[in-house]
């Protein structure tokens, strides 16, 4: 397939503009490019044929089964897209006045109530761009509560080595000292924990479930031995979607948390964003909260800076339309729907996990939550065959690949997450398919380093292009 400069022809147009009738601005000359804009020319047919064909090969939830794990992007309503294109939604500017957009804060007010209620947190914030932005403004939460305190030498995080990969950069990016500690049957390591534990540690960066989709049945005492030696608790969101409805991190005994709205409430993750990272907090963290907070009274809304501020951590109020998003989704689901959608997550992923363990081997074969993890080790020893090449075999049957090489602590992992919306006959067809690829694999009736088969491009070298990117087309 061309690029579209490629397709481009001197001339080809593909909109006229009317001459308006009025005199040109002319920009100052400094302002002004000294080589016009390489911009491509092609007509309108030829621009929509262009992205229509971009468009079937472009895989997404909207395609086919996307078992994406431990960030999955969820099917996304389409209900929520047309809420979220409403005029009165989409034609506002963050400087108007709070007279003027009152309509616009009641969302914001009452996603965060909503917010407030599933996660068990006192106060909530909206304005972070994504679910890393939201735990580093965790972490500046609980840099701010120590040093307001006079504890400047809690300068120690500890981090599982069951953890996402963002969590230690973002505690390392908020100036403190990460210690990773490791895991025992896929949780938290109590012995390990009490002997990371002194009057150094700020605190501690969980998710439960964690990434091995393991629920941690001891979380109560973890929190309680943070909190006895002086440091707070963090709650990553990523892994709401198992939970939410069902269990909260407030009463786990977290004192902050941040949410993936991008992925647990409704908008397209990914190339599909923006996403948007809300951080909610116990009542002792709230005068620290970014600026913005939205309040109400007597049923007018308000924008509030809190009193010891750590400041704004981004433009403006955040993503607005991906709340819009987030609470029409939860006002569609209700109560119940929320906790139901979490308890069908559950119920997808042990069932698939159940489908496939009789020839794949899972990393812990107990009850899982949202996601599960496999290891291809075995398979790897005794027939030459990694993760690698099973995952992109499954692009060939039109399933997007799980996630591979992750949690770096199970060796050759391929991590599903079936998601709740996938129907039973899905998952019965992905288990076949697996079984499928797995007997390829065993008989070598294909050489497997070649899938997939049926794309245009195979196995592209991934390093060459993260280290040297081509970022623009150079004309020939």
């Amino acid at each position: 397939m061309k690029l579209i400069f490629e397709e481009s022809r001197a001339g080809h147009r593909g909109v006229y503009f009317p001459k308006a009738g009025l005199p040109a601005y002319q920009l100052p000359q400094e302002m002004l490019r000294s080589v016009p804009a390489e911009l491509p020319e092609v007509s309108e047919v030829e621009l929509v044929r262009h992205y229509t064909n971009l468009s079937k090969r472009t895989f997404g939830v909207d395609s086919g089964f996307y078992p994406l794990g431990s960030c999955t992007m969820k099917y996304n309503p389409k209900v929520d897209e047309d809420a979220a294109a409403l005029s009165g939604f989409t034609e506002i500017h963050p400087l108007q006045p709070e007279s003027s957009a009152q309509g616009c804060l009641q969302v914001m007010y009452e996603l965060k109530e909503s917010l407030k209620e599933i996660t068990g947190m006192d106060e909530l914030g909206l304005q972070q761009s994504a679910g890393a932005h939201g735990e580093f403004t965790g972490m500046c939460l609980i840099k701010a509560y120590h040093e307001h305190r006079g504890d400047a030498k809690r300068k120690k995080i500890i981090v599982p080595d069951s953890a996402h990969g963002t969590n230690p950069a973002s505690a390392h990016m908020c100036g403190f000292d990460v210690v990773s500690i490791p895991s025992r049957d896929g949780l938290v390591d109590l012995d390990a924990l009490d002997a990371a534990l002194d009057d150094s540690t700020a605190g501690l960066m969980l998710t439960n479930p964690n990434t091995l989709g393991l629920y941690d049945s001891g979380i109560l005492e973890i929190t309680r031995r943070v909190h006895e030696a002086g440091g707070l608790c963090y709650y990553d969101g990523a892994n709401l979607n198992a939970i939410m409805g069902v269990s909260r991190p407030g009463d786990m005994g977290f004192d902050v948390v941040h949410l993936n709205l991008h992925k647990t409430f409704a908008t397209p993750h990914g190339g599909g964003g923006p996403g948007a990272g809300a951080v909610g907090c116990k009542s002792f963290l709230a005068d620290y909260l970014p600026s913005p907070i939205v309040t109400e009274k007597d049923g007018v809304y308000h924008l509030m800076t809190p009193a010891q501020s750590i400041g704004k951590i981004r433009t403006f109020h955040g993503n607005f339309l991906v709340m819009v998003r987030a609470l029409t989704y939860l006002k569609m689901l209700g109560r119940e729907g929320v906790r139901q959608t979490s308890m069908n997550a559950v119920l997808n992923a042990n069932y698939l996990m159940h489908q496939l363990k009789d020839v794949y081997t899972p990393a812990y074969d107990t009850v899982c939550m949202h996601e599960f993890v496999l290891s291809l080790e075995k398979m790897k020893e005794e027939h030459g065959v990694p993760a690698m090449d099973i995952a992109k075999r499954m692009i060939d049957y039109e399933m997007h690949p799980p996630t591979m090489y992750f949690p770096l602590i199970v060796h050759e992992a391929l991590m599903f997450e079936p998601t709740e919306t996938e129907s039973r006959e899905t998952l019965d067809h992905a288990s076949e398919v697996m079984h499928t690829i797995y007997q390829e694999a065993v008989s070598h009736s294909l050489d497997l380093s070649e899938a997939p088969f049926s794309t245009e491009i195979s196995r592209p070298d991934e390093v060459t292009a993260a280290r040297h990117p081509i970022l623009k087309y150079e004309h020939h």
